[in-house]
């Protein structure tokens, strides 16, 4: 069975057949679904796709969308976590150094956030691009005491390693699958059996080959199989060690992985 540890289930781009994307990742072995949410006008879209059985949500203010919070928004967050015990992760929120102009109104959002998850024995789903050495320091300082996942990883084997002694697992998706990505392939060579779960970004990050085309939960399947062959393991045994390790960050009920 697979899991895929970060998908965007809620968006528009699935409203015409979301219930078809999701029949084709079951029959592709993906039995569970993790949805973050990105912006408070999205919030009421993933706490609906969270009553079903094989989706867990988080809900976050997402550092791409800056422009879209408001100054209430951080309130209203933890507002949720308080009134939605089902919640799994604050999340997505993170540092996208690519929007330079708004760097400081990012870091400030991500440390209300990081300071959220730890108050309330959360983790954290984090978006981190081109920011990683700067991520894991803040990381560091603050000490989150159940850790969380650094989604779509393209860093180093270093960077990676720095995420995992913090206790966060990095997120592995569509990257693995282009030949240029060596350095995130050597990455994913060192990591500890606890250290990655598998993701889609889904309809985000596609895989090789379908540039262009709406990715979906489906796909975490060949991320799986790219995955298995570089570091030299059974798909079988991607797919637990991962299972396992999302199960465990996440809490997830016993019935996910059992089944």
């Amino acid at each position: 069975m697979l899991i895929d540890a970060h998908c965007h289930l809620d968006l528009d781009d699935f409203d015409n057949d979301r219930e078809s994307t999701m029949l084709r990742a079951q029959v592709a072995g993906v039995r569970h679904f993790i949805v973050p949410g990105t912006t408070r006008a999205r919030w009421n879209h993933v706490l609906a796709l969270g009553q079903r059985e094989d989706v867990s949500v988080a809900l976050g203010l997402h550092p791409y969308f800056i422009g879209e919070h408001s100054d209430e928004d951080m309130q209203a967050l933890e507002d949720a976590v308080h009134n939605h015990p089902q919640l799994v992760a604050v999340g997505e929120c993170g540092i996208d150094a690519r929007l330079s102009d708004t760097l400081e109104q990012q870091w400030i959002l991500f440390d209300a956030q990081l300071r959220l998850a730890k108050r309330n024995d959360l983790p954290v789903i984090i978006h981190c691009v081109q920011a990683n050495d700067k991520v894991a320091k803040r990381l560091r300082q603050l000490q989150l005491p159940r850790g969380g996942m650094v989604h779509g990883f393209a860093g180093s084997p270093e960077q990676a390693h720095a995420f995992n002694k913090l206790g966060f697992a990095v997120g592995l998706g569509g990257i693995l699958t282009y030949p240029r990505a060596r350095r995130v392939q050597r990455a994913v060579q060192a990591l500890p059996d606890d250290g990655f779960v598998l993701e889609t970004d889904s309809p985000d990050m596609p895989l090789h080959g379908q540039q262009g085309q709406r990715n979906e939960p489906a796909n975490v399947a060949e991320v799986c199989r790219q995955l298995a062959r570089l570091r030299h393991q059974p798909e079988a045994e991607v797919a637990r060690l991962s299972c396992r390790t999302t199960a465990q960050l996440f809490r997830l009920p016993a019935s996910v992985t059992d089944g």
